[in-house]
């Protein structure tokens, strides 16, 4: 690794929470609006981002964060395979 790259949770800390708030919001009305396939293929891509976000930071997340974020992640996976079929 060169000194100037950083590794990922170093640069997701650093991240500003409510632009990553509003991003991912606005990623989730485009995916629940846009009709047939393209909206759950968006929805699916988005739940796969935030699985991989979940396994990074599961080792130091409280017991009640774990649940509250499983529960937003099944959600959003139902809303997409509601999406698809």
């Amino acid at each position: 690794m060169q000194r100037t790259q950083r590794p990922l949770p170093v640069r997701l800390a650093r991240a500003n929470p409510t632009t990553v708030f509003l991003v991912t919001l606005a990623l989730v009305l485009v995916g629940l609006f846009t009709p047939g396939v393209f909206g759950g293929v968006l929805l699916l891509a988005l739940a796969a981002a935030l699985v991989a976000l979940l396994l990074t930071t599961w080792p130091v997340q409280a017991p009640a964060t774990r649940v509250i974020r499983l529960v937003m992640l099944v959600l959003l996976i139902t809303a997409a395979l509601t999406k698809l079929l």
